[in-house]
């Protein structure tokens, strides 16, 4: 396999590990009483309902973090791209998801006024990792 392809491969796969990740952060987050204690209704429950969506939209925008390292000038920064890429999934879930697919409304307030941050930390999690282990998963030999 030629190398685009193999980083193609990478980071969809890189993406579906990193949401992973971010759905366990946001699972024991709301376990433990965080997102509740700061008055918001964030509480997921583990189910395959829950996270197989969670882990296919994480691999399509692992996707889209490929484009920002397709070309061999672009394979620095790693994780930072990750993060900045992350914030394309979290704009997609206040301002089209929450208003659109729920009741929680625009950045989901209705759940709670500090909804937005929690989403935006969830999504960074979910940049890092996928930068991170990008990284690790293509090696440092090409």
């Amino acid at each position: 396999m030629n190398n685009s392809r193999c980083l193609l491969c990478i980071c969809f796969c890189a993406g579906v590990f990193a949401a992973l990740i971010s759905s366990g952060a946001a699972w024991m987050a709301g376990n433990a009483g965080l997102p509740q204690w700061l008055g918001v209704k964030l509480v997921p429950a583990w189910s395959g309902a829950w996270i197989h969506p969670r882990l296919v939209w994480g691999g399509l925008w692992g996707l889209f973090y490929y484009t920002t390292v397709s070309s061999p000038r672009g394979r620095i920064q790693w994780m930072r791209k990750g993060l900045w890429v992350s914030l394309l999934p979290c704009a997609w879930q206040l301002f089209f998801v929450f208003p659109n697919r729920t009741d929680a409304g625009m950045l989901g307030l209705g759940l709670g006024t500090l909804t937005p941050l929690f989403i935006l930390f969830y999504n960074l999690i979910w940049g890092a990792t996928t930068g991170i282990f990008a990284r690790a998963f293509y090696g440092r030999s090409r």
